[in-house]
């Protein structure tokens, strides 16, 4: 299952994701995707998000049995962390240096 948070993303991009996945809440999709369909939408996001926040949640053969992606201003990073994925905020100090 892939999941897909979009925060103060275009109208255009929340409707381009409408196509295949399902909006359980707003800015939250959920679905099942092929590798291929998935690193289709990833770069389609990557490229539209803007001054927005994309967040991708995908199957992986990890531990933990997933991975996450990050585009957009405000960027969350995943961190590893021992083997554990870990998303690290960003400070406010570092914000205000960029």
């Amino acid at each position: 299952m892939t999941v897909v948070v979009l925060i103060a993303a275009p109208e255009g991009l929340r409707g381009h994701l409408t196509r295949w996945m399902v909006e359980v809440a707003p800015g939250i999709f959920v679905a099942t995707l092929n590798n291929r369909l998935r690193e289709r939408l990833w770069q389609t996001l990557a490229t539209r998000i803007g001054t927005g926040q994309a967040i991708m949640i995908e199957p992986a053969g990890n531990e933990q049995r997933w991975s996450t992606r990050t585009a957009g201003q405000d960027r969350w990073t995943p961190v590893d962390y021992d083997g554990l994925l870990l998303m690290a905020r960003p400070r406010a100090q570092r914000m205000k240096q960029a």
